[in-house]
Parts: structure tokens; C-alpha cells; sequence
């Protein structure tokens, strides 16, 4: 137990390092949950936990607004979800998240990126096997409730971490699991302030400071690109 919580809070490269681009990725991810479950929330688990994360981020009502419309509208562009493989210098496997409508370009863009910095594009699916796919909420902490306790009941839901985190609680779950994890949150009165899917790596591999700004660099890269959702390494964390 741990392990996950640990990685995480160790991070310190910051992927969405301003509020535009946490608007663009967040409303994004909006119109994907539209498009697949309809844009009533109190119908779509989904987009109900998106409006709370998007008014969390301070992202302005009409912002969420248009990316529903956007996602209602037939003549919008729709969005596939696409997961890119590879490896950069010293051997860090990298998985690129994105979210695109226009796949062509995606994979050209993501190659260039690989190969500008001497890494090289995998095979779908080629390090699934490095990295744990994980749901991660973000809870705000509750007077009456011990962590122990919840830890255990959550077990059943799929859940295997929680923690503390300043002001909040940090529940790790299995993928698979998001949607009965959120149910019993709703349903016991928590306030989610997030949602989202982590992969975690199960080793790590320890660089240098020259080898890490270079693996920096690639990775900075790809979050500039607009299509990208996340990114995920195994390079081990160094708390700043």
C-alpha cells in the first residue's frame, strides 16, 4: 500500500502548467462524455463528475456550456481518444494520452516528437504491462469519518489506497472501477473535487540531472501539443 500515492506526490513537472490549458483539457474531455452519454448529468456519472472538476479549476459556466453544446451539435468535430506508446532517451517508456480529431496528424506529431529526441514510437499496447491504469478522486475531508474505516469499506468498490493529502483525501481504485468508487461517493455525501486516471509505474528508473532534463524536454514537447490529454513515464520522481 502506497506506492501509487507516493509516485504521485512526488511529481513535480507540471502538465497543465496554466488555466488555459486545464480549460482546453477538461472541455475536451466534457465533449467526449457528452458524445458517449448524453448531455443530461444527472444521467452521465461522467459528465456530472466533469462539472464539479471544471467549476473546482474556476473554468467559467460558459465555457462548460459550450463544450456540452459543442458536443450536442451533429456537425461537430468528434474527438477519438488515442494512447501512444514509446520510448524516450535512456530507455523511459512514455504513454502519450490524446484525444483528437484528427488521428493522421496526431501520430505524425507524436512520432516527430519520439524521434527529434532520441526516442523512438512503440506498438499499441507494447508497455501496457509497465504501468498500473489507476482512477485517482480527490475528496474534501469529512470531520466525521475515519480514513481506516472507509479504507476498509471502500476494499469491496475496488479501492486499494487512501490518504490524506492536506486538506483532502486521495483515493486510489482500479480502472475498471471508477464508476462504482464514484457512486459511493455521491451516495455518502462526499464532495469529489476530482477525477481522473493516473498510470502508475510499477519500477521506476533513476537518471541523472543531465539525463533528466532531456527527458524533460521531450515531455514538455508533447504536453505543448493540443492534442495531448496526458503523459505518463517511468522516470523516478525527485522531490524538488
Amino acid at each position: 500500500m502506497g506506492r501509487a500515492f507516493e509516485y504521485r506526490k512526488a511529481r513535480k513537472m507540471k502538465r497543465w502548467g496554466n488555466m488555459a490549458r486545464v480549460f482546453t483539457k477538461i472541455g475536451k474531455e466534457i465533449t467526449i462524455a457528452v458524445k458517449s452519454g448524453g448531455p443530461e448529468a444527472e444521467t452521465n456519472p461522467r459528465l456530472r463528475m466533469l462539472i464539479q472538476q471544471a467549476k473546482k479549476e474556476n473554468m467559467p459556466k460558459e465555457n462548460i456550456e459550450r463544450a456540452i453544446k459543442k458536443a450536442t451539435d451533429k456537425d461537430a468535430s468528434d474527438y477519438k481518444e488515442m494512447i501512444y506508446e514509446g520510448y524516450g532517451p535512456y530507455g523511459i517508456a512514455i504513454v502519450v494520452e490524446t484525444a483528437t480529431d484528427n488521428p493522421t496528424r496526431t501520430v505524425a506529431n507524436v512520432r516527430s516528437y519520439f524521434n527529434k529526441h532520441g526516442g523512438s514510437l512503440g506498438t499499441t499496447g507494447s508497455l501496457e504491462f509497465m504501468f498500473d491504469h489507476k482512477c485517482v478522486f480527490r475528496v474534501a475531508e469529512k470531520d466525521d469519518i475515519s480514513l481506516e474505516d472507509m479504507e476498509l469499506e471502500l476494499i469491496d468498490y475496488g479501492v486499494d489506497e487512501v490518504h490524506p493529502d492536506e486538506d483532502e483525501i486521495v483515493i486510489y481504485g482500479e480502472f475498471k472501477s471508477y464508476s462504482d468508487i464514484q457512486s459511493y461517493l455521491e451516495e455518502n455525501g462526499f464532495d469529489i473535487h476530482s477525477a481522473e486516471f493516473e498510470r502508475i509505474p510499477h519500477d521506476t528508473k533513476p537518471l541523472n540531472d543531465e539525463q533528466r532534463a532531456q527527458i524533460e524536454k521531450l515531455i514538455e514537447k508533447f504536453e505543448d501539443d493540443d492534442d495531448v490529454q496526458n503523459v505518463f513515464h517511468n522516470m523516478e520522481e525527485t522531490e524538488d
